[in-house]
């Protein structure tokens, strides 16, 4: 579970998120991480998703798109795009 209850509403973790995402796309891709971005905020709500841009070692990105599966805010990565292919920089 990567949650956090704060405000009267649950949210994703974004930091627990960030670290997980890191690990776990490494191991998959071989690609060495720099850095993870997550949006802070994200409220737990079944079946929304949300994006993360995963910074590379020796430079460029992907951007991660995740999706919040249940209201316990387990998290499955559905799909990893170059970052800037959809507009983004």
């Amino acid at each position: 579970m990567l949650a956090a209850i704060g405000c009267g509403k649950t949210v994703v973790d974004d930091a627990k998120t960030e670290d997980a995402l890191a690990a776990d796309f490494e191991s998959p891709t071989g690609k060495k991480v720099a850095a993870v971005e997550c949006p802070s905020g994200v409220e737990v709500e079944a079946g929304a998703t949300f994006e993360c841009t995963v910074r590379l070692k020796g430079g460029g990105g992907e951007t991660a798109t995740l999706r919040i599966v249940n209201e316990d805010a387990d998290l499955e990565l559905t799909g990893v795009e170059p970052a800037g292919s959809r507009g983004e920089e």
